[in-house]
């Protein structure tokens, strides 16, 4: 679905990203682990478009997307999330997830100013697919509470929520496990699992190796600003170099 080729990111000689490929097969989830400062962040960005590769190319779904903005990316469903979460606090769970939806009437200044009668329905068809994910993830009752207001993990479910009020074809997840609650984790594995089962795929930057292992299919290994190492975490525990360089312990 997704082939990055060489791709690079540099910041005044800082060599963030450094010559990174990775291909990402449609229908799974895609891990991508390594230590703090790896570079696993950026080269997130980059694919996301937020920020633009100093060389490189990168494909989605056939179509050359390496100089296309963030919300042209979007819009071709190639979605993601941040490592911290960027919940509007002072909005209401609902709003939250209304805010990204697309293809409603009155997102324009012509829809606007053609009254409610014309963009009603568009309205009441993604409040109701709002509503829909809210169930999914257990959160109908909050639907009225400010998102400023939530935890750490129902903040994480919100910007997931949120991005798939996008209907992407790729999500991608920059720690979805940090700073949750345990309890939260393991809803947070089944709901990633069920979008998976589902059809979508994932790549995913987490650093909870337990969960990598429970849920990716595929596992890249950056250090340093390159990929050393790809497959299954079974496998990429017997290669020393990817052990020393992480895994130990």
């Amino acid at each position: 679905m997704l082939v990055a080729t060489d791709i690079h990111r540099h910041f005044e000689g800082m060599r963030a990203v450094d010559g990174v490929s990775i291909e990402v097969a449609p229908g799974k989830i895609t891990g991508l682990i390594g230590p703090n400062g790896a570079g696993k962040s950026t080269f997130m960005a980059v694919l996301a478009g937020t920020l633009p590769a100093t060389s490189g190319t990168i494909v989605f779904e056939g179509e050359d997307i390496t100089h296309l903005p963030a919300y042209q990316r979007a819009r071709r469903r190639l979605v993601r999330t941040f490592q911290l979460p960027s919940e509007f606090a002072q909005l209401t769970v609902l709003e939250n997830l209304l805010v990204a939806a697309p293809s409603n009437r009155g997102d324009s200044l012509f829809g606007a100013l053609r009254g409610k009668r014309y963009w009603d329905a568009d309205e009441q068809r993604l409040i109701e697919e709002a509503r829909g994910l809210l169930k999914r993830f257990g959160m109908s009752g909050k639907e009225s509470d400010y998102a400023g207001t939530m935890s750490g993990g129902q903040k994480r479910l919100i910007e997931i929520m949120r991005a798939l009020m996008l209907h992407p074809r790729l999500l991608l997840l920059d720690e979805p496990m940090s700073g949750v609650h345990p309890k939260i984790v393991e809803e947070i594995q089944y709901y990633l699992q069920d979008l998976r089962a589902g059809g979508l795929t994932i790549l995913m930057v987490e650093h909870e190796l337990h969960m990598v292992e429970r849920l990716c299919d595929t596992v890249v290994v950056m250090a340093q600003g390159k990929v050393i190492g790809s497959g299954t975490m079974a496998s990429l525990r017997r290669q020393q170099e990817i052990v020393d360089a992480y895994l130990v312990g």
